[in-house]
């Protein structure tokens, strides 16, 4: 079963672009595009951490089991 996540929906949900979050946050905008593109076979706690800080999620609404 992959683990997925759902950075794009959240983003759209708030109505925020990937450049948005990596002003916020300080992650680099490569990172996070391979983060919104599944294309990482890992994300360090700290990434995971800041990305639901700033986006008011929890772990629960950013990752997915896709089965």
């Amino acid at each position: 079963m992959p683990v997925r996540n759902n950075l794009i929906g959240l983003l759209e949900k708030k109505g925020k672009s990937l450049y948005w979050l990596a002003q916020e946050t300080g992650i680099s905008y490569p990172t996070l595009h391979k983060i919104s593109k599944n294309e990482t076979d890992s994300i360090k706690f700290s990434i995971l951490e800041l990305i639901c800080k700033v986006l008011e999620c929890r772990l629960e609404e950013f990752l997915e089991i896709k089965e």
